[in-house]
């Protein structure tokens, strides 16, 4: 393919490679240049225009995708129509993506022009969902090269569908379990096996001894059971313990004890009578993913699992953390007096002010903004940081005196989480953790914010404190470093509320009433609490 600047008069069947005016028309990059489209070009003045030409021996982008595409598309999997040099594949059926993970490297080194990307091995995936793309990056590849990649990602992406199974779950007991974990357990378990129609037989409650487990465990298989769980009421941590000596006990065989996934280091792989046998780590009790699933979900699937696979889990395998845990992978700083910021978010357009920017309403004769600060200031807190965008020498204007260390966010229109994303780059390098404060909420005072520091600082796995009102999380929210580098990822106008939802075993709230909820977003709601607002 030859690619570059060329006279009109020579492009016609070329590749336009830029969006190009035409009068009233856009003639779109990619678009194959007619003889008429050349000689408008020539008649507006243009004197080049920068096209691709295939050369002998060249296939065009969507032909060259499709190939490379098609080829690849294995059991399970459909496929689009390429468009702009991709084509994409996606599951028709619930199960587990499996790839040739070398087949895919080998197409991927043929040319740089040439590329094939996937979801990770051996991912679950549901009905409809895109796993992987073939995208050609150049308008024309050589057919030679394309053929060679082809031909190495032949049938290397596939999907292994789910099976149903009649599972058999052996719950043990001790006095500290309560029946009301054990209850939840099986529910969450029953999630699990939901996308596979996969369904729980029976559930047989033992004390927990080897015996017992030997028991149960013939019990369930005599009575149908295809698939076997057990969960103990302790963890497993011998190969001598409770469970897998309650196997060996029945006749069935242990074939791995634990695995390089963090949560999930405790799960116990076996076998009885032909039958999988899952010993669930206590991690498995919590809905969040964990080692378990990886194992369950490929074994529902059909697929081999012994030592050699769950031995090359580690690479990848510390997975998020579970918040029913009772201490965590990572301890938070026990120092005395942790050091703790405060980021005020003041960079927003106020646009269901209709006008005025409610930061500069006035609300007991001082600014909004002027409220937040003092709040902040007036606290235990060891740095205030104020984040501007919209007319942000008129926002930092009531605090001047205050201090306040300025940050400017000039993507303030992206929305909340590119200020909320400047405010964390401005921490001092040992802080401890932050509150994300609004800078729109005069009844958050020092007194607010001390107790959301005194929360923190009562229990060690007190990671994200919430404020309240009438049991409703509002704002503000105290954040533990664990969780900076979460705050930062995030993008676009959405808040971390997702962030809390999914670290339920970490969060405390604080009741402080209304103040927690208090919108003052439009002029109605700011004049009913007393505001006054800008004259511009």
């Amino acid at each position: 393919m030859k690619f570059g600047p060329c006279p009109p008069e020579e492009a016609a069947g070329c590749i336009l490679a830029h969006k190009t005016k035409l009068g009233e028309r856009t003639l779109k990059k990619g678009h194959v240049l007619t003889l008429e489209d050349c000689k408008k070009l020539s008649a507006a003045g243009d004197s080049t225009v920068v096209v691709a030409r295939l050369e002998a021996g060249d296939i065009g982008e969507d032909e060259a995708a499709t190939r490379l595409g098609l080829a690849a598309r294995g059991k399970g999997l459909v496929v689009d129509t390429a468009v702009t040099g991709r084509m994409n594949l996606y599951a028709e059926q619930d199960g587990i993506l499996v790839i040739d993970e070398q087949a895919i490297t080998n197409a991927n080194r043929i040319d740089p022009a040439i590329t094939f990307a996937t979801l990770a091995n051996h991912t679950k995936v549901a009905d409809g969902r895109m796993v992987a793309t073939a995208k050609i990056i150049s308008f024309a590849v050589p057919e030679a090269k394309v053929a060679a990649a082809a031909e190495a990602v032949r049938q290397a992406v596939r999907i292994r569908p789910f099976k149903s199974y009649k599972v058999g779950l052996v719950a043990t007991e001790l006095p500290h379990l309560k029946s009301a974990t054990m209850d939840k357990t099986r529910r969450v378990l029953e999630q699990r096996l939901r996308p596979s129609q996969s369904e729980i037989l029976e559930e047989i409650r033992v004390p927990h001894s080897e015996p017992e487990v030997a028991r149960a465990i013939k019990a369930l298989a005599d009575k149908g059971a295809d698939f076997l769980v057990l969960f103990g009421a302790s963890a497993v941590v011998d190969r001598h313990d409770v469970l897998p000596a309650g196997l060996d006990l029945a006749g069935g065989k242990v074939k791995h004890l634990g695995m390089p996934v963090d949560p999930g280091n405790l799960l116990m792989l076996g076998e009885f009578d032909g039958k999988p046998v899952l010993g669930a780590p206590g991690c498995a009790r919590s809905p969040k993913e964990n080692g378990f699933d990886w194992v369950l979900d490929r074994l529902i699937a059909g697929l081999e699992v012994g030592s050699d696979e769950i031995t090359a889990m580690g690479v990848g395998g510390l997975l998020m953390e579970i918040g029913t845990r009772p201490q965590p992978r990572e301890a938070r700083r026990t120092s005395e007096a942790p050091k703790i910021a405060a980021v005020i978010l003041a960079a927003g357009k106020s646009s269901r002010m209709r006008g005025p920017n409610k930061l500069l309403a006035e609300l007991d004769g001082k600014a909004l903004v002027r409220h937040a600060a003092e709040a902040a200031t007036n606290s235990d807190l060891n740095q205030t940081i104020l984040v501007t965008g919209h007319r942000a020498d008129d926002v930092s204007a009531p605090v001047v005196d205050l201090p306040v260390t300025v940050v400017h966010n000039p993507d303030f229109s992206d929305g909340m989480a590119g200020s909320i994303r400047a405010g964390m780059d401005a921490l001092e390098a040992d802080t401890d953790a932050v509150i994300i404060l609004l800078g729109d909420m005069p009844r958050i005072d020092a007194k607010v914010l001390n107790t959301l520091i005194a929360a923190y600082g009562a229990k060690k796995n007190n990671l994200i404190i919430t404020a309240t009102a009438d049991g409703k999380r509002g704002n503000p929210v105290l954040w533990d470093r664990r969780y900076f580098s979460a705050l930062k990822s995030l993008s676009g106008d959405v808040g971390a509320r997702h962030l809390i939802a999914d670290n339920p075993g970490f969060v405390a709230e604080v009741e402080i009433g209304a103040a927690a909820r208090l919108d003052l977003d439009t002029p109605e709601a700011l004049q009913k609490a007393g505001g006054v607002l800008p004259e511009d």
